[in-house]
């Protein structure tokens, strides 16, 4: 099934809203067209994972997550990871390789975020976190530990872990 009429409603620097029209007579359908992102478990050789504490305003809270944004153009997931994982935290990866793509939200985004694994990365010499960004580093059981108990929230960075283990990147979660 295809829209008989889309148009943009509404654009800013970081998205657009989009209104599709399905049937005659009908209401719009409104939806989100924005850059596609990059996000990444990043594995220390100890085996831990860095994760970026920040505000969201969107949530009007700190969260965990993995690090992450948006794909630059002509920028492929990996290297936008890479990049990422070094602005945001200060640690550099030799290698980024990409798990894959998912969508985030069926019933109202348009983009794709790829989940991407490194191993044994290490902090870059000379280079800081973002401003805003602390940075942390959990072991995997902690992660999921995290996962369960509401800590760690963010649902596409959880089912990013979840590519990770399906594609035996890293071990899952020890039975209780």
């Amino acid at each position: 099934m295809k829209p008989l009429k889309t148009e943009i409603a509404f654009t800013t620097p970081w998205f657009q809203v989009v209104a599709k029209t399905m049937k005659p007579r009908q209401a719009p359908f409104y939806s989100l067209t924005l850059p596609d992102y990059s996000t990444v478990l990043a594995l220390t050789a100890a085996k831990r994972v860095v994760l970026v504490r920040q505000y969201r305003p969107a949530v009007e809270d700190y969260t965990l997550e993995l690090p992450s944004g948006i794909i630059d153009p002509g920028e492929s997931p990996a290297e936008a990871a890479k990049r990422e994982l070094l602005e945001e935290t200060g640690y550099h990866a030799a290698a980024v390789e990409v798990l894959g793509p998912m969508n985030p939200d069926l019933g109202r985004l348009s983009n794709q975020s790829w989940g991407c694994f490194a191993k044994d990365v290490r902090k870059a010499e000379n280079k800081v976190p973002e401003r805003g960004i602390e940075v942390i580093e959990w072991p995997l059981e902690d992660l999921y530990r995290g996962i369960a108990e509401g800590t760690f929230s963010h649902a596409i960075h959880a089912a990013i872990l979840l590519q990770a283990i399906l594609k035996e990147k890293v071990p899952g979660p020890k039975a209780p």
